[in-house]
């Protein structure tokens, strides 16, 4: 089966075409060999994906006839990913955090004038 359509049927990526991208991109390896769409896997393959800052490591167990419901996708594939992934990816969320929540609209007086004291320090 070819790597793109494994990623898609279990459900690492929405579509086809989005996995095909991100293998036409570089961020999908087989046994550490960056890999085009078409590359096939066999069980035993290491695939390693670089998805949303986490480098996921799965090894291929089987390959399912088509798309697989979310609670059969154990069954065709191991997920090696180390843990330190995830919590990586938690501080990372942390770090972005201000004390204004994204979106909340134009900068208060109290914004305005931080930003004026720190514009005009540097002149």
């Amino acid at each position: 089966m070819r790597v793109d359509k494994f990623l898609w049927c279990i459900r690492y990526y929405k579509t086809r075409t989005i996995a095909t991208t991100a293998c036409k991109k570089g961020q999908v390896k087989v046994n550490e060999d960056v890999v085009k769409p078409s590359r096939e896997v066999y069980p035993q393959d290491i695939i390693e994906i670089r998805k949303d800052q986490i480098n996921y490591k799965l090894r291929v167990n089987d390959t399912p006839k088509s798309r697989v419901g979310a609670k059969l996708v154990d069954i065709y594939r191991t997920d090696l990913t180390p843990k330190e992934q995830f919590e990586a990816k938690e501080l990372l969320k942390y770090s972005k955090d201000y004390y204004r929540k994204k979106g909340a609209g134009r900068p208060t007086k109290k914004d305005r004038r931080d930003i004026d004291d720190f514009t005009n320090e540097n002149e």
